[in-house]
């Protein structure tokens, strides 16, 4: 029974995973906020939805899937930046979310863990972009000052990297976390029949 009970899990992390892949797919940038380099996608729902019907490690293990199947099917084109960038901050969001959930299982336990995971995602995503994403995608791909030249040309209060961070990144990332929550809020109890099999 253990042996099933094992398998099943691996089926639909596995299913997740590469649900979550496809929709990874689909990046759109939120150029009003943000230079186009960053994208958003909504594949942290999948990952949301997986750790609260599997529990955390579902979904820490769906963001780290899904991040190896884009670069095994699409290649990275920032050298493994973004997609460690993804992972780290897919993680901060779903984390705090599916602990919080998994303490107590109520709708109120669920909007208290989605507001943390989407404050966590905005603080960690700031960070990480900061001190690694950003600097590395410098160092890589176009030089600091164009990077910092694009968030101005969008919010031209920008004229240094925490400025960026502040004004462009933080926000975008709050917009994610909201947006992914939402649609895992209105979602999720309709795909856990399904995922409860």
């Amino acid at each position: 029974m253990k042996y099933a009970k094992k398998i099943n899990y691996i089926a639909k992390v596995a299913i997740l995973s590469a649900i979550a892949f496809v929709i990874m797919l689909f990046e759109m940038p939120l150029a009003f906020i943000a230079p186009t380099f960053y994208e958003m996608d909504f594949s942290d729902v999948i990952a949301l939805i997986g750790s609260f019907s599997l529990g955390p490690v579902a979904g820490v293990l769906i963001e780290l899937l899904k991040n190896l199947l884009n670069i095994l099917f699409t290649g990275s084109s920032t050298a493994y930046v973004g997609e460690f960038a993804n992972f780290v901050t897919g993680c901060a969001f779903i984390l705090p979310a599916a602990l919080i959930y998994k303490f107590r299982k109520t709708r109120k336990y669920a909007v208290i863990g989605l507001i943390l995971g989407t404050l966590s995602l905005a603080i960690v995503g700031g960070l990480i972009n900061y001190f690694v994403m950003v600097p590395m995608y410098a160092e890589l791909y176009i030089p600091m000052e164009t990077i910092i030249g694009m968030a101005s040309a969008i919010i031209p209060a920008v004229d240094s990297l925490w400025k960026m961070i502040l004004l462009c990144v933080v926000p975008f990332n709050l917009i994610k976390g909201v947006l992914c929550g939402v649609i895992t809020f209105v979602l999720y109890k309709k795909l856990a029949v399904l995922l409860k099999k």
